[in-house]
């Protein structure tokens, strides 16, 4: 789906669209970006984006979260970041003599996790709880973030000095992992034309309630029990690519995708039908997203890595050689 960045939403738009227009205000290209995020927000999902500094990440999460209303918080992730940074803390309040809660920055509707891979390991077990549980434990007190709540984190490919592996655990709650490459020509032209006059001011066009609703309409969209079949499927096939007739390719799997990632396929592509206008998934909004879903899910061996094999080049091969059903979908 492509959105212009100069004409206005149709008439007969939906807010969906008219959040992605608004937002076009401000961001050139990156459309397969911005329709991951929406896809994450109806589907309460997170989502890790990957590329080089310089291509607007922050600035997409930023008019998003202008365009829903919501909050928005941005911590740039150091090595020597604690946990009670990103979470809050007890502070001592000596009129009362009482110790008072400060919540730290995960308060808020959109979280952007700068270079989240240069944090140590407390600060990403605690960033843990809030993105699974969507609460922060602060002494014996449990507080709950605001809904809805996205987190957006952000790695940077080039730089490995001074970066934490993320753990297993962790890479595995984020729905998506996006790879966000450089702009075309024509794209870096209106960047760089846009860039010489006033910044576009992105105006709100519903509401974190409005967005909450927009969910519960996602989560009434149909899905085809062939449909999740294929998806799991697709799972499995990660694990034993002999099983999609790729048996050269078993060598290059250490560890397959999650059964995570079948959940997680499933709900993304029923939001994702929702964005596209519809009321019933088909196959290609799951097979859209299995690169999205499932690349950082997917552990290679050290051959796949001498060989030059990416999660991206098994999942295609596993994609174009597991049947695709053909459900008979409401509407059809």
């Amino acid at each position: 789906m492509n959105w212009s960045d100069t004409t206005a939403p149709p008439a007969s738009a939906g807010p969906v669209e008219k959040v992605l227009y608004e937002v076009k205000k401000a961001i050139v290209g990156q459309d397969v970006l911005l329709e991951r995020l929406l896809v994450a927000l109806l589907a309460r999902g997170h989502i890790l984006v990957e590329g080089v500094p310089g291509l607007a990440k922050t600035l997409a999460v930023k008019s998003l979260a202008q365009a829903i209303g919501g909050d928005f918080h941005r911590v740039q992730f150091t090595p020597d970041l604690v946990p009670a940074d990103i979470l809050g803390t007890r502070i001592y309040h000596q009129p009362t003599g009482e110790f008072q809660v400060s919540l730290g920055p995960v308060f808020t509707n959109l979280l952007l996790a700068d270079e989240i891979n240069r944090a140590p390991a407390k600060v990403q077990s605690a960033l843990l709880e809030v993105m699974q549980e969507r609460q922060v434990t602060i002494g014996r007190e449990t507080h709950p973030v605001p809904n809805p709540f996205l987190v957006m984190a952000t790695q940077n490919p080039i730089e490995t000095e001074g970066t934490y592996p993320l753990p297993e655990a962790q890479v595995d709650r984020f729905m998506m992992k996006v790879m966000v490459g450089y702009p075309s020509v024509t794209e870096e032209f209106v960047v760089v034309e846009r860039a010489l006059t006033p910044a576009a001011v992105i105006q709100r066009i519903i509401d974190p309630a409005t967005l909450v609703e927009l969910q519960e309409q996602a989560d009434r969209v149909y899905v085809d029990p062939s449909l999740i079949e294929f998806a799991v499927q697709l799972a499995h096939n990660s694990r034993e690519p002999g099983r999609a007739g790729l048996s050269d390719l078993a060598r290059y799997v250490t560890f397959g995708a999650s059964p995570r990632s079948s959940i997680s396929l499933v709900l993304a592509a029923r939001a994702l039908a929702y964005i596209r206008g519809r009321e019933y998934v088909v196959p290609e909004d799951v097979s859209d997203l299995v690169l999205d879903v499932m690349r950082h899910r997917l552990v290679l061996s050290y051959e796949a890595l001498s060989d030059e094999i990416t999660p991206d080049v098994i999942l295609s091969k596993i994609v174009a050689n597991t049947p695709v059903p053909e459900p008979a979908g409401r509407g059809r």
